[in-house]
């Protein structure tokens, strides 16, 4: 029995001219010079995908940073742990970033660089003898700022950051939480309890962690109410800080601020689910665009620096 099969002779073709096409030459990258400068590099970059994406996003910043407007920047711990709180601090003293939000383990190597400018010890072999996370100076330091901060009714980035200038701890130019105090930037702390090094002394004190970072909370969420126009950027938090912003949003919406188009970003190694939905989909989703680009923070975070101060 002869097989039945289509006729490609009666096919529609079109003219190659008139087909759309989403990659032109236009697009494509630029061979450099040696001893170029980064401004020639930068506009050398292909137009596509995540370059593409890139390039958008240092002009929203850019546009924010013109109109004082708000930008944000959440981040993982793993920032500071890749040497990049320099270029964080420079960023705030320029007036660019106008506020920080950091998970527990942020301030714990914020710390640690600005009292012995060392951290990030060996889980792996630390964890064998019992003595990963046992540093005493860290969490007394830490856990003793909370304490007192929650005394006083101040969030733990507030409290921490005021210590460390206090003390005047050797390498305190390189902490965040420190710069942040001296300019009036908010540094927010988000924590869950048993995440960090610090839960595991006898210093830590459950009711004055709690209410510290209920309160950075309330502060992060001001920030987050006067996003309209702004951007937010997320890099390296893959739970905490997508969590807490997504809250933050809701709850700046429901007390009347006006948070219709912004736009967001999230850079990390690996695309993952609660970065992608809650920091690029849903708070976007009324106006505005989120850019997700992945690499790792040691290179994309010292080219997004570059790229901004390139054009503000």
């Amino acid at each position: 029995m002869k097989r039945q099969r289509v006729d490609l002779e009666k096919i529609k073709t079109i003219p190659l001219q008139f087909r759309k096409c989403k990659v032109s030459i236009d697009d494509f990258a630029r061979p450099g010079r040696k001893g170029a400068s980064f401004k020639e590099f930068y506009a050398s970059l292909p137009n596509v995908l995540a370059s593409q994406n890139l390039q958008a996003l240092v002009d929203k910043i850019t546009k924010a940073y013109k109109g004082r407007k708000m930008v944000i920047l959440m981040m993982g711990a793993h920032v500071i742990k890749c040497g990049l709180s320099p270029l964080v601090i420079d960023l705030m003293r320029r007036g660019v970033i106008k506020a920080v939000a950091l998970n527990g383990a942020g301030v714990i190597h914020d710390t640690e660089i600005a009292m012995i400018g060392r951290t990030s010890e060996d889980v792996g072999e630390g964890i064998l003898d019992g003595s990963f996370g046992m540093a005493k100076e860290t969490a007394n330091f830490i856990n003793g700022a909370i304490n007192d901060g929650f005394k006083d009714g101040i969030g733990i980035g507030e409290a921490v950051g005021a210590r460390i200038a206090k003390a005047k701890l050797p390498h305190r130019r390189f902490s965040i939480l420190a710069t942040g105090h001296e300019l009036n930037i908010p540094v927010t702390v988000h924590v869950a309890i048993g995440t960090d090094i610090i839960h595991q002394h006898p210093s830590a004190n459950g009711e004055a962690i709690g209410e510290g970072s209920l309160l950075d909370f309330r502060n992060f969420i001001y920030s987050v109410g006067r996003l309209e126009n702004g951007v937010a950027v997320n890099f390296g938090s893959a739970v905490i800080l997508p969590e807490v912003f997504l809250k933050a949003v809701t709850v700046a919406r429901n007390l009347g601020y006006k948070l219709n188009a912004f736009n967001t970003a999230n850079f990390d190694m690996i695309s993952q689910y609660r970065p992608y939905q809650n920091i690029l989909s849903r708070p976007t989703s009324s106006g505005g665009k989120g850019y997700n680009i992945i690499g790792h923070h040691e290179l994309m975070f010292p080219l997004l620096y570059r790229s901004i101060i390139e054009k503000i």
